[in-house]
């Protein structure tokens, strides 16, 4: 009995369609070059195919935690302040255990007052102890806190380089958290082979912070360790100047400066490149409403004092108070062209709260992505080729029925990458092959499967139909089996692992497709030619 297949065949060929779709678009001509740079379009390499920059980075998160209790002592200064409670001191007593605040000082009978204060404020996120004859106070990061602070530094910081990165115009970037180390960054931006430039634009994601002045510039540490008795208050931290910006000279300088700062980088709305009125370069910035009330109250109280810029650790300029400032200003200095856009386009974009340190950094040239792309598809083509010809000789004519199925698979897959604008890397290639091998395996089940019904003495329709029925079972084990472990790959593997699970876990989807159904109907439409009598070929 024949059966009706122009509904089989109608849904196979709108899928070749759709998929070759994927894999071109629409090309602007049919010439092979044409094709090429439609097919480049639509499907990205990788880093490892086009060449690149590849770095490592460690997020220095003791920096955010540092940043984050220096916050938190300053706000308790002024809580203490609105509700009248009299205070010697709030500051960090071992700089080595930077999630340690203590407060001294408090007037015995307001302990109770003092307690309620701190404890309705900060006892989501610290752990209050003391109050007693001493009348001192500490206030610990809870140790749930400071996993969280660093888990929200690290995207933060990951954020922030995506932001930057993108000013460098690369396609397809792989900005994410690096699976081997603890707080550490990948960063691969294929097509990028300036690695200086690069580190330019995210070095500039160091944090951005604005000091008040204590005493400087000193020429050295000693000279400014003398200038406060030898030894450095809690709330007070020595930088030194980076050249020129903060001393007009090429010399390093030496500061004392309040250790909680007045605004930081995350305090900055906006800032853009300017020139001030002797046509200096300058930034002119804006800092958000919260900010602007802080930086304002801070500057009506202290004009004529000086407050240093710091950035990268190091003071970039130091400028005398001279009125009052609420939510704009400028940020004056001996700028470079460079400097004051990098500067203005790190506050535009917001700066870490913590700095990076290089783990790796290196670039792969184009010509040995070059060479990975040649030898790659050398590799799959010749792969395809090998197999194909085996089919041919070993199955006869069912080695057809294998071929078409196995050219229908490759291009359900490299359709799927060209739709969702996949990055095809060296790894994701070796997928590809792979895919071929499991979509041959399936083949071979279904067919050996057949074999044995044929040598059984079954007729060729019922063969066919045993043995389709009978491999089904055993076809779907294996490949949800290696699609669970291409998960696990996806979800703890890099950028280039999760570029091979992703095409070997979409190949052995479309294999299902085209080893169990595609087949079937090839298989079914030659039945229906057969005459009575004659044999499959297989």
């Amino acid at each position: 009995m024949k059966k009706n297949l122009n509904s089989k065949i109608a849904l196979i060929i709108a899928v070749l369609v759709v998929f070759v779709y994927g894999i071109f678009g629409v090309p602007s001509g049919f010439t092979g070059k044409s094709l090429t740079e439609a097919l480049t379009k639509r499907i990205h390499l990788g880093l490892d195919l086009r060449g690149g920059a590849h770095l490592i980075l460690q997020v220095v998160v003791a920096e955010a935690v540092n940043a984050e209790t220096d916050n938190a002592a300053g706000r308790i200064q002024q809580d203490l302040k609105a509700a009248n409670l009299s205070f010697t001191q709030v500051y960090k007593p071992d700089p080595a255990k930077p999630e340690v605040i203590r407060v001294e000082g408090t007037a015995p009978a307001k302990s109770t007052t003092v307690r309620s204060t701190l404890d309705t404020k900060y006892s989501g996120q610290y752990d209050l102890a003391g109050g007693g004859a001493d009348n001192t106070w500490t206030l610990t990061l809870k140790p749930t806190e400071r996993t969280t602070l660093e888990k929200k530094t690290v995207q933060q910081a990951i954020e922030t380089i995506r932001d930057r990165v993108d000013t460098l115009g690369v396609s397809e970037p792989v900005i994410q958290e690096y699976g081997l180390g603890r707080n550490q960054i990948l960063v691969e931006l294929p097509g990028i082979d300036d690695l200086d430039r690069v580190k330019s634009i995210i070095q500039s994601t160091a944090r951005l912070e604005i000091h008040a002045v204590v005493g400087g510039p000193y020429p050295d540490e000693q000279a400014a360790l003398a200038s406060v008795g030898g030894v450095v208050p809690p709330d007070e931290v020595i930088k030194h100047g980076s050249g020129a910006l903060a001393t007009g000279s090429d010399a390093d300088s030496v500061y004392v400066l309040q250790r909680i700062s007045i605004v930081a980088g995350s305090d900055f709305r906006s800032a853009d490149p300017g020139t001030d009125q002797n046509g200096l370069r300058n930034v002119r910035f804006t800092l958000t409403n919260e900010a602007g009330d802080r930086f304002y109250e801070y500057t009506s109280a202290n004009v004529g004092r000086s407050m240093a810029v710091v950035m990268g650790d190091r003071v970039r300029e130091v400028a005398t108070i001279k009125d009052k400032i609420r939510d704009t200003g400028e940020i004056n200095g001996s700028f470079t062209v460079d400097e004051v856009t990098v500067l203005s386009k790190m506050l535009r974009t917001g700066a870490l709260p913590a700095s990076l340190l290089y783990l790796e950094d290196r670039t792969v040239g184009a010509s040995l992505g070059a060479d990975s792309i040649r030898e790659g598809v050398t590799a799959a083509i010749v792969g395809v080729l090998v197999v194909m010809a085996f089919m041919l000789f070993y199955y006869r004519g069912s080695g057809i029925n294998a071929d078409l199925a196995l050219f229908l698979n490759l291009v359900i897959l490299l359709g799927f990458m060209g739709f969702t604008g996949s990055t095809l890397t060296l790894p994701g290639i070796a997928g590809v092959i792979l895919t071929i091998g499991m979509g041959v395996d399936s083949n071979v089940l279904i067919f050996e499967r057949i074999r044995e019904e044929v040598r059984a003495g079954k007729a060729p329709a019922a063969a066919v139909d045993q043995g389709f029925g009978h491999a089904w079972i055993t076809i779907v084990d294996t490949h949800v089996t290696t699609i669970v472990s291409a998960a696990i790959l996806f979800l703890f593997g890099t950028g280039p692992v999760k570029g091979f699970a992703v095409t070997l876990t979409f190949g052995l989807a479309a294999n299902l497709f085209t080893a169990v159904y595609v087949s079937r109907v090839i298989f079914d439409a030659h039945l229906n030619k057969m005459k009575p009598g004659e044999m499959v070929s297989i």
